[in-house]
């Protein structure tokens, strides 16, 4: 088996040091105001416009996902040779009433 590499958990100097380097602004002053003047140069409310309707269409993208779903889903249960009713043949065809609920009661109690 292969000995892991090891592992330093100390920070490395050179590193650290150059990352100062690159990241120091110099002029923190001058850096605050940079980042103030570009914050007020945005338009009060894009962001909540944008996010909104991102929100819009995730959520209708998230509804077209299950809906995808939920059908193949549906479809995966039944055998390929079952054909399935449409809407209107399963609203419009009659179907045997209920027992009655002393018929029901008496098998129960019979047995």
């Amino acid at each position: 088996m292969k000995e892991g590499l090891p592992f330093d958990h100390r920070p490395d100097p050179r590193l650290g040091a150059a990352l100062r380097r690159a990241l120091d602004a110099g002029d923190d002053a001058a850096f605050v105001a940079r980042v103030l003047a570009g914050a007020a140069a945005v338009r009060p409310g894009s962001w909540d416009t944008v996010l909104a309707r991102w929100a819009r269409l995730g959520l209708a993208a998230a509804m077209l996902v299950a809906l995808a779903a939920g059908y193949a889903i549906g479809r995966a249960g039944l055998p390929a040779s079952a054909a399935r009713p449409s809407v209107a043949e399963t609203l419009l065809t009659r179907r045997a009433p209920p027992p009655e609920a002393d018929v029901v009661l008496a098998s129960v109690v019979g047995n």
